[in-house]
């Protein structure tokens, strides 16, 4: 990203994980850094700090994130650099509070925080000012995204504080309206997430943005009641994966290194035997997956959301083996692992051990387009694209939801599992295959195209 107009030697650097639709800052004036919501590996992040000779003297933490675990604390620890987030996040790790009215200088410009619950009740956004005193820009975190907002809705749970939805949509509402949007049009607005991300609902492509843009063209900031925003944004929210609390609650602790996490994953070799009744998750690609793989396993393909399918699908305190077909694509599916923080979860990591072929159950696309009546249709897509339903009788069960509602299956007839591409097909046959033993599970994958 190019420095700031008024102030040349201000630089902002972007770092985005396109997985977890993540977006990360370092705010570097001169050789003094300030990085805002860093990811699991702070690699990147040194990286850049030593390219332009710099040190990192702040991490802030615009709220506990419930999608990524940060690397604040191990920062924190090998740099010396102070964290600061706001005193309502109740951290755990050594910290100094932000909030309204706290500021902090980095060389010639100067960072205020400015509390914006809302997403999160301990949520807080970042503002620079540069050395003229004028508002540059705008480090908004979860509050505000490029055509969207934070959603209100994951801070229910008793282990995370049990605050009502609608208290924090009517929160997120003043923040929205009292705050951001009298900062000036031109305030460059830098978010925490971009599109693809669960922390909102209909994010824009587009990863930056400015006040007047949003002002005019994002849905939640139109004219609207209090009572109004507060409908429309908690309709049609996404579902919310199993491991957001669990990294709420980790971020408030602060994790360890990354690195050595990583390296604390046992590694097994292929013909190793697994304890029975633990979870395997075989990362391999579907067609080879269906041509051979261990009984009971997972298909849960490494690719551009693994992470949070991993994360949807096993919750936070299941052990679970990985398998990949490579050391390299092991190595890639244990850092996205760690990434979410279930690194400490794996039992073993091991490439694809001999296995004997499976019998690949093809369905043909012919008979199901004129009989569908003789398979029982499970439709494991959300419940907002269910809306537009390809099978209007089909069972719809998310994939999320798959493993404890198998039960509600009919199984006397054929199963036939279909998503929107295959992907979670896949997943989801994979998923059916032992909970429904004597019963066929056909995964209809892409063939679901044909029908469109």
């Amino acid at each position: 990203m190019s420095p700031l107009p008024s102030s040349q030697s201000v630089q902002i650097q972007q770092f985005y994980d396109k997985g977890l639709a993540h977006a990360s800052y370092a705010i570097r004036c001169g050789r003094y850094v300030a990085l805002i919501d860093p990811s699991r590996d702070p690699q990147p992040y040194y990286d850049f700090a030593d390219e332009h000779d710099a040190t990192i003297e702040a991490v802030i933490e615009t709220h506990p994130h419930a999608d990524f675990v940060s690397s604040h604390l191990e920062i924190a620890e090998e740099t010396g650099a102070t964290i600061y987030c706001s005193k309502l996040t109740k951290a755990a790790y050594p910290h100094q509070n932000f909030d309204d009215g706290d500021r902090l200088t980095l060389g010639t410009v100067e960072l205020h925080a400015l509390s914006t619950p809302g997403h999160s009740p301990d949520s807080i956004s970042v503002l620079l000012i540069d050395d003229l005193g004028q508002t540059r820009a705008v480090f908004t975190g979860d509050t505000l995204f490029v055509g969207d907002v934070g959603r209100p809705d994951l801070r229910e749970s008793e282990a995370v504080g049990g605050h009502q939805r609608e208290h924090l949509a009517v929160q997120l509402y003043h923040s929205l309206h009292d705050k951001l949007l009298t900062l000036p049009p031109a305030t460059k607005v830098y978010p925490a997430h971009g599109p693809g991300s669960l922390c909102g609902k209909t994010t824009s492509t587009e990863l930056d943005s400015t006040i007047g843009k949003e002002a005019r063209s994002n849905y939640a900031l139109q004219p609207m009641t209090e009572p109004e925003f507060v409908r429309v944004l908690l309709e049609d929210q996404p579902f919310v994966p199993k491991y957001f609390g669990y990294d709420v609650l980790l971020n408030k602790q602060g994790a360890s290194s990354f690195e050595n996490s990583v390296r604390c994953v046992p590694r097994l070799q292929a013909d190793e035997p697994l304890e029975p009744g633990v979870l395997i998750i075989d990362t391999r690609p579907a067609e080879q997956f269906k041509a051979g793989h261990l009984s009971s396993a997972i298909n849960l393909q490494d690719g551009g959301k693994f992470e949070t399918w991993l994360g949807s699908v096993v919750g936070p305190d299941e052990p679970f083996y990985l398998i990949a077909d490579t050391r390299i694509a092991l190595d890639t599916v244990i850092r996205k692992t760690a990434k979410i923080g279930y690194e400490t979860n794996v039992k073993g990591a091991l490439l694809t051990p001999p296995i004997l072929p499976a019998v690949s159950l093809q369905v043909d696309v012919e008979d199901v387009r004129q009989h569908p009546e003789e398979f029982t249709i499970v439709d494991i897509r959300n419940r907002s694209e269910a809306q537009q339903a390809l099978f209007p009788e089909a069972l719809l069960i998310p994939l999320p939801e798959l493993r404890e509602r198998a039960g509600e299956i009919p199984r006397d007839k054929p199963v036939l599992v279909h998503c929107a591409g295959g992907y979670r097909s896949a997943a989801g046959a994979s998923i059916l295959v032992p909970l429904l033993p004597g019963t066929a599970v056909y995964d209809l994958g892409e063939a679901v195209q044909e029908f469109q």
